[in-house]
């Protein structure tokens, strides 16, 4: 949706295409950081989704009772200094609004089966009611998953493995005594959980179990809250909303582009969920390669240009695995030595100003801005392959 966004402000020609018959209706990621809104304020999103949201500028790593480190992202060098709370079917809202505004369709219900290139461009193989039909395009995109067809008719290794173990997601009400102000990551010999307040009032729960039910309920919740929270006011579980289980891996493609094909997202790069990285690195990968399409497209730079994406945004989601992968390691930690250097550690950095701004620019994302920003045309591109009306695109989620 987001490179729909961009190719639309370019006035690229392009085909977006869903397999879901419906928006999704359930909440999934979270967090909005700082560098993503930046990122997003060209495409004239930030200030629905701002107005949608909750901000809160608190992050703290806990042990039960003790606060370990505690971040203040309301100092941060940005004009978005705070985490942004928001349900990820309101994000997908937003964008499908301000699609429709710029006259655009996402066109559902609609699955790519097959895909292929040459010299003149892809081939696009979709079933829709049915029917088999060809969509040809100039270039193809896949945010299509974990799963995704693009990176398999590239022939692209995705590099990696999954995490032992499950995550819960869960929506609850909760009577909490930490407070509807900051995100919370509590690690326990049980496991981690990550509790974040939600704009309707509720709370995004995160955690881990070696086999989590297919779907938690209430005594799930709570019993993960009880073996890993605070101890000394316990949480209470008022109702549950809704709940899902997932597994996750940490995997990374050797190449974001094969010629005509470009992947982006979690069919680029995948990782656990701690620090909530994974949309917001697949968002900032839309926004950077709608800009180079549409200068592309529209002659501003030459063809070669296209080899900018991989430059800026597989370093960035290198970094985002090594942090996601180091936060997931240190909160499954179970070996007593080590949860007590691993708990040292943490406070003699929550001692370091210095350190514990490092930490927050990582994960705001602002440590990366430089691997979001695509340098400015140099000279006259040459001639371009074909005109805007000739470009196509073609973009599939998985279900």
């Amino acid at each position: 949706m987001a490179l729909s966004i961009a190719l639309h402000q370019a006035s690229v020609d392009h085909v977006l295409i869903e397999k879901l018959a419906h928006r999704l209706q359930t909440s999934r990621a979270g967090v909005i950081h700082a560098q993503t809104l930046e990122s997003l304020e060209p495409l004239g999103v930030t200030q629905r989704l701002s107005e949608l949201s909750v901000k809160l500028k608190d992050f703290a790593i806990r042990d039960r009772n003790r606060a370990l480190l505690k971040l203040d992202f309301g100092k941060l060098p940005s004009r978005y200094p705070y985490l942004m709370m928001l349900p990820q079917n309101l994000t997908e809202q937003v964008f499908a609004e301000r699609i429709s505004a710029l006259g655009g369709t996402i066109h559902r219900e609609v699955e790519a089966v097959a895909i292929a290139q040459d010299s003149d461009g892809a081939q696009v193989t979709v079933v829709q009611d049915g029917q088999k039909k060809i969509i040809s395009a100039r270039y193809v995109v896949g945010a299509d998953g974990m799963q995704s067809l693009v990176r398999k008719s590239t022939g692209i290794e995705f590099d990696g493995e999954a995490y032992d173990g499950s995550f819960v997601l869960a929506d609850v009400h909760l009577d909490w005594p930490v407070g509807p102000t900051e995100v919370s990551l509590f690690f326990a010999p049980a496991g981690l959980v990550v509790v974040a307040p939600l704009p309707d009032g509720s709370y995004r729960v995160v955690a881990t179990m070696d086999e989590a039910p297919e779907k938690p309920d209430a005594a799930d919740i709570q019993a993960l809250l009880d073996s890993r929270g605070p101890t000394r006011k316990p949480a209470r579980v008022l109702g549950i909303s809704w709940s899902s289980r997932f597994r996750v891996h940490h995997r990374l493609v050797r190449a974001y582009r094969k010629d005509r094909l470009f992947l982006m997202g979690d069919a680029a790069h995948v990782h656990s969920p701690a620090g909530g990285q994974g949309m917001n690195t697949g968002i900032i990968d839309a926004v950077v390669l709608g800009q180079l399409l549409g200068d592309v497209v529209n002659g501003v730079r030459s063809e070669a240009a296209l080899d900018l994406y991989e430059t800026l945004r597989r370093p960035a989601a290198q970094e985002v695995l090594d942090l996601a992968g180091r936060m997931t390691d240190m909160a499954l930690a179970r070996n007593p030595v080590k949860r007590f250097l691993r708990n040292l550690a943490l406070s003699v950095v929550n001692l370091s100003p210095p350190l514990k701004r490092r930490i927050a620019l990582k994960l705001s994302g602002l440590s990366r801005a430089p691997l979001a920003r695509l340098p400015a045309p140099s000279g006259k591109p040459g001639s371009v392959a074909a005109s805007k009306s000739e470009a196509g695109l073609h973009l599939k989620r998985a279900a």
